[in-house]
C-alpha cells in the first residue's frame, strides 16, 4: 500500500489514491507563495465579523461622524463605540479628526467599502434565491 492510501485511510477521507500531481502542485505553490500574508488576512477577518463594526462602517460610508453621533446610531456608549472604533482605526480604514474636543471619523478605505457592498448585494440575493 503506498503512502497516500495510507493517509487516506487514516484520515477517514478518499480511499482511492489518485489525484492530479500537477495540478496540485501548482496550487500548493501560489498558497506558499501567499503564506505570509494569511494570518493577517485571518485577523483582518475577524477584526469585520463583528456586527458592531460592520455597521461603523456602513454608517461611517454615509458621512463623517463623531463618536457621539456613531454612539447614539448603534444604541451603544461612548466608550464602548470609541473602543469599536480605535480597533477599526487601528488597522487604517479610518481616519479621525479632531475639532476641539470633538473626534471625527470618516472611511477612508474606498477599497474595502466597495468589497463590503459587493458582499451584501451578494447575500441578498442568496436569500432572495432561497
Amino acid at each position: 500500500m503506498n503512502k497516500v492510501s495510507i493517509v487516506a485511510k487514516r484520515s477517514g477521507g478518499c480511499h482511492i489514491p489518485c489525484f492530479d500531481h500537477d495540478k496540485v502542485n501548482l496550487i500548493k505553490a501560489a498558497l506558499a507563495k501567499d503564506e505570509h500574508i494569511f494570518p493577517s488576512l485571518s485577523e483582518f477577518y475577524k477584526l469585520l465579523g463583528n456586527i458592531t463594526r460592520l455597521k461603523i462602517l456602513f454608517a461611517l460610508a454615509e458621512h463623517e461622524l463623531c463618536v457621539c453621533d456613531i454612539a447614539h446610531i448603534l444604541s451603544r456608549s461612548v466608550a464602548a463605540t470609541s473602543h469599536q472604533l480605535k480597533l477599526l482605526r487601528d488597522q487604517g480604514g479610518l481616519s479621525m479628526r479632531n475639532d476641539g474636543k470633538m473626534g471625527y471619523y470618516k472611511l477612508e478605505n474606498a477599497k474595502l467599502l466597495k468589497a463590503l457592498r459587493g458582499d451584501l448585494r451578494m447575500l441578498e440575493e442568496k436569500l432572495q434565491s432561497l
